[in-house]
């Protein structure tokens, strides 16, 4: 006896949804459980190519049914284009998370993303911190911070600073405010703009560049992979543990400089609610479980896990703080 065409639709359905886990989560309207991209707004090698490949791998540890996190990639203004796309719509939906950092923040809080304001894109999660970091290449002359000190104290224009970002970009702020501590103007200092940290730490690498205000994980990435450099000061409160158990804070060498780099994810304001959290839900598991403190270590982050209202707060309260930090240091702050 022949099956009625409807059963056989239902049954074939039923069957494609066991079969391909993507089809059930969507059937389900779970994001986070279909086929989905985390998109990231830079070159290759920097810190949110890391943030994406974490987010993909903390993912899959609680949820191995799903399809493996997509990663795309997205360079322009260091987060500004993806920014602008997502807030405008031409890049979003469910299935597209973006990475971004406490640079990203820095960036709104002059206006450096277009006319978009703060709440133009839902923030979803945090998944660590990461530290601001001096290094110089393993041949450089300078073996301490304070010999680099020294040096930007007589003439700051002797040297060039090589990071990710433009004028007012965090890899910038590090730099000037490092110029400051040594009792210069920061407006003197030679800055090289690259689009991303991988492109900075090749180009001190060439020996192209001679100093990387830079973040602890693209420089430790670096190194693992043979990389000649040499990590002068992090930029912690106190000193980390790990590879960089041997470096001191830049505050034990006199210079009192402390810049954490948060990283996370943010989506589309425009997806619905529900979609934000379902994906807030995966996240606030994924950071969790049992096995996340050591894949977040594998990744060179350090704990800072926000999710839902307390990220909201966050992020606002961390604009402020970024805006005031750019009056001082004459940057100008185009309005939303």
């Amino acid at each position: 006896m022949q099956m009625p065409s409807s059963t056989r639709r239902h049954a074939l359905c039923a069957l494609s949804a066991l079969l391909v886990p993507g089809i059930a989560a969507a059937q389900s309207g779970d994001p986070s459980l279909a086929a989905a991209d985390c998109v990231i707004p830079a070159k290759a090698g920097g810190g949110f190519d890391l943030t994406c490949t974490l987010a993909r791998d903390a993912l899959q540890a609680v949820r191995p049914s799903r399809p493996p996190l997509g990663q795309r990639y997205l360079p322009g203004g260091i987060g500004a284009v993806a920014f602008d796309r997502i807030a405008t719509g031409r890049l979003g939906g469910p299935g597209t998370l973006v990475a971004f950092s406490s640079g990203s923040l820095l960036n709104l809080a002059q206006g450096r993303f277009g006319p978009h304001p703060p709440s133009a894109v839902r923030w979803i999660a945090t998944l660590g911190t990461d530290y601001g970091v001096i290094a110089v290449h393993r041949d450089s002359p300078y073996k301490r911070l304070q010999d680099l000190v020294a040096a930007l104290r007589q003439d700051p224009s002797r040297m060039a600073f090589g990071a990710g970002g433009t004028v007012g970009s965090q890899d910038w702020v590090k730099a000037a405010l490092l110029v400051r501590a040594a009792g210069r103007d920061h407006k003197a200092m030679r800055f090289v703009s690259f689009e991303g940290g991988g492109d900075a730490l090749g180009a001190l690498q060439g020996k192209h560049v001679d100093v990387f205000p830079g973040d602890a994980a693209e420089a430790l990435q670096a190194t693992a992979g043979g990389a000649a450099v040499r990590i002068l000061a992090v930029l912690s409160e106190t000193r980390l543990g790990g590879a960089l158990t041997g470096v001191p804070t830049a505050r034990e060498q006199g210079v009192d400089i402390v810049w954490p780099t948060v990283r996370g994810l943010y989506l589309s304001a425009n997806v619905p609610d529900a979609a934000v959290r379902a994906w807030t839900a995966a996240f606030a598991e994924a950071v969790a479980a049992p096995g996340y403190a050591a894949l977040r270590e594998r990744h060179s982050l350090y704990p800072f896990a926000l999710t839902g209202a307390a990220l909201d707060d966050y992020v606002q309260a961390r604009i402020k703080t970024y805006q005031a930090l750019a009056d001082e240091l004459g940057l100008r702050r185009w309005k939303p």
